[in-house]
């Protein structure tokens, strides 16, 4: 496979690169190595190539926590589990949002992280109450860098214990960054910020030369 230079993606729509391919383990690599996601609405569309002209991004560590979510975190009620039910993280992350009758992640884009959690490329981090999985993420590892995919909440604040619990980690493994992909306020709430395509390229550059963490993954 080849992708055009990200740097020639669309204005309009923003980051439009290509459309076509194959959603698995070796097109979905070789796109997150080089800044590129995708993003369609079905399984009868063509699949679309994504590599927005501003990317939202946290560094490990750096993730804002407000007081109540610090209480809930020590309180010690939710446990974490890391790539224990990766198929189940993704399922749920693909239950349409309210107010909305479909999903973006289809049967293909759930086949298709599935073959990478497989290979060892991508993971999910899980909050479970009382035994049950109440929220969480999921999301393509390579080098040291992590490309967040969705998160879920069934309980208030699970998603963002799922993200703490991800960046912090990532600070223990020297990881440059987590992409978030498009910024909204919700993400700017938690400390994530917008770099330029250009920037946001170039660590990728450095980090291509980063072997990557894979298998399955354990938290310190």
């Amino acid at each position: 496979m080849r992708f055009p230079d990200p740097e020639t993606a669309l204005d309009e729509p923003d980051g439009l690169l290509a459309a076509g391919g194959a959603l698995n383990v070796p097109w979905l690599t070789e796109a997150y190595g080089r800044g590129i996601f995708p993003w369609f609405n079905s399984d009868e569309d063509y699949i679309l190539w994504w590599s927005p002209a501003r990317r939202a991004t946290l560094a490990p560590g750096k993730m804002k926590v407000s007081r109540s979510l610090k209480k809930k975190i020590r309180q010690a009620n939710f446990e974490v589990r890391v790539d224990c039910n990766f198929d189940a993280v993704v399922a749920a992350c693909a239950e349409p949002r309210k107010g909305q009758d479909s999903t973006w992640i289809t049967d293909a884009m759930r086949s298709g992280y599935n073959q990478m959690h497989t290979a060892g490329l991508a993971h999910s981090v899980e909050i479970y109450l009382h035994g049950d999985l109440c929220g969480g993420l999921y999301g393509v590892s390579l080098g040291r860098a992590f490309f967040g995919e969705s998160m879920f909440s069934r309980v208030a604040d699970a998603s963002k214990i799922a993200l703490h619990a991800l960046q912090t980690q990532l600070k223990r493994w020297d990881f440059i960054l987590i992409d978030c992909q498009i910024q909204n306020p919700h993400l700017a709430s938690l400390g994530v910020t917008e770099i330029n395509r250009s920037n946001f390229l170039e660590i990728l550059q450095r980090n291509s030369m980063i072997e990557t963490r894979q298998g399955r993954w354990q938290f310190d």
